[in-house]
């Protein structure tokens, strides 16, 4: 029980402003018995836990440039192995850390990817989480529990994420009785750590990013280290982010120079959402607004975007719509000459060259979302249809395009958008809520639940799912095919629950 707490307390709980947590040394990769499918099965019910917690950001943007990200790190690493799964999330949480998870699940705290200041800084960090999980040293964790207490592992998720909110909750008392334990295998840790440096800078190198970006982060976290929360248990404090491993780093650079990387818009822009997010609406409108007025920014397309977004969130909608109009004038009073589009209206496709900023799908999404709240339906229309041609593989868009047509009635388009997208997006539990909503709508009830089984067996919740596939049945308002269909599914997951039940 003790080595499972420990284990779930790192990765969920990490020590001080860490971006890699500590997991001792079981020997070799081979001595690790645990499947690759099991392996999963454990991530999987760790984020159940996770995705019903208020920090999870269920954000399409977000979790999309973080995927993009994380997936062109691997696409370019000789070290995954072929149909190794991961997945990049991020949690509410203006703390500066990251973790890896079983079954390549990975959480960036917001703290950490506004605290980057460049995206070679942020990739960096994601890819000596990578590394952490094409070494299999979670994997070596796990078999040394002896597949043990998997269902305390998902309780304890929820434990630990509580007691980030209260301090004084029971779990947080009982981590800092860990400490000792912990402690002793340090030695263990480093040597984790610095394989996950080695393998994660090769990542980053392959992938095109400067390599500077892993050791300046890594030097920057390890100063503000000092100044972390002064209740926080012994080992938070004494991570071993050490000078060593930092230099290590440099002077495995050293040789590779300074490569100039430019920051992609996306992560522009993620970041400036994120601080929209952050806090109190109100406190979030007065920072932008102070920076704009004084003029203390990189880029000013950037800073309006964020400014709209913290303004929207305030529930300042006519001023939003005003800031909205201020940033079109200026993508366009700043796009070079030979790329100012002609006849430029909301809705139009967007180019915007400034000072490394190329933006478009995420700026005519917020269009969309400041016409709305402004009561502009028809604008709001407008800036979807016409975006989703320019950038038809934008979730974002996608899915405020159909929840648009839903919440005016116009059920048969929203269903021809939901069902064309999930033949190419499966797995997009948004698209399977707002397809059991259109079915709602259409009161055809067998095929509200069997969309509600697909959202709970993507959420890991497989009892759930079967049991919505029953209530399914028990409607007939649907045909013969939709029948069978429903029964075939009832059939496949009541199969996978038996073999995941005897493995």
């Amino acid at each position: 029980m003790k080595n499972c707490f420990i284990f779930i307390l790192l990765l969920l709980f990490p020590p001080t402003l860490a971006v890699a947590h500590e997991l001792p040394d079981l020997g070799d990769v081979s001595q690790a018995t645990i499947t690759p499918r099991e392996e999963r099965q454990i991530g999987l019910q760790i984020m159940r836990q996770i995705r019903a917690d208020p920090s999870y950001l269920d954000d399409p943007e977000i979790s999309a440039y973080l995927n993009n990200l994380g997936h062109k790190l691997i696409a370019n690493s000789k070290e995954t192995r072929p149909g190794q799964s991961f997945e990049f999330f991020a949690l509410q949480d203006s703390t500066i850390n990251a973790f890896a998870l079983p079954g390549g699940f990975m959480g960036f705290n917001s703290g950490l990817i506004i605290a980057a200041q460049s995206e070679s800084e942020l990739a960096g960090v994601m890819a000596h989480e990578i590394a952490h999980v094409t070494q299999k040293h979670l994997a070596r964790m796990i078999a040394g529990q002896k597949y043990s207490m998997i269902t305390s592992i998902a309780a304890l998720a929820v434990a630990i994420l509580a007691s980030r909110s209260n301090p004084q909750a029971g779990q947080a008392i009982i981590a800092a009785s860990q400490a000792g334990a912990i402690q002793s295998q340090l030695n263990f840790t480093r040597k984790h750590e610095k394989e996950a440096d080695r393998v994660g800078l090769n990542i980053l190198l392959d992938a095109g990013f400067d390599p500077q970006g892993m050791s300046s982060f890594f030097e920057r976290l390890q100063k503000a280290g000092r100044f972390y929360e002064n209740g926080a248990p012994s080992y938070m404090r004494t991570h071993p982010l050490t000078y060593e491993r930092i230099a290590d780093i440099q002077n495995r650079t050293h040789e590779l120079g300074y490569r100039q990387v430019p920051d992609s818009s996306d992560f522009l822009l993620v970041r400036a959402k994120l601080r929209a997010l952050h806090g109190k609406s109100t406190d979030a409108v007065n920072q932008f607004r102070a920076r704009l007025q004084d003029k203390r920014y990189i880029n000013e397309a950037v800073e309006r975007y964020g400014y709209i977004y913290a303004l929207l969130r305030d529930k300042q909608y006519h001023e939003a719509d005003s800031q909205l109009a201020r940033l079109y004038t200026l993508i366009q009073t700043d796009t070079k000459p030979d790329m100012v589009l002609k006849n430029h209206r909301l809705g139009k496709a967007i180019q915007v060259e400034q000072k490394g900023l190329q933006a478009g799908a995420m700026i005519e999404t917020l269009a969309a979302e400041v016409k709305l709240a402004n009561g502009q339906i028809e604008d709001a229309f407008r800036i979807y249809r016409t975006a989703l041609k320019i950038y038809p593989q934008h979730k974002a868009l996608i899915h405020g395009y159909a929840n648009t047509l839903l919440q005016n009635n116009q059920t048969d388009a929203a269903l021809e958008l939901i069902n064309r997208e999930l033949q190419f997006n499966p797995s997009d539990i948004p698209l399977y809520r707002l397809q059991a909503r259109a079915y709602a709508q259409q009161d055809k009830l067998m095929l509200k639940h069997r969309a509600l089984a697909e959202v709970y067996f993507l959420q890991g919740y497989h009892d759930a799912a079967i049991e919505q596939l029953r209530i399914a049945l028990k409607h007939d308002n649907g045909d013969f095919y939709q029948l069978s269909s429903v029964e075939a599914r009832l059939r496949q997951l009541q199969k996978f629950i038996e073999e995941e039940n005897e493995e």
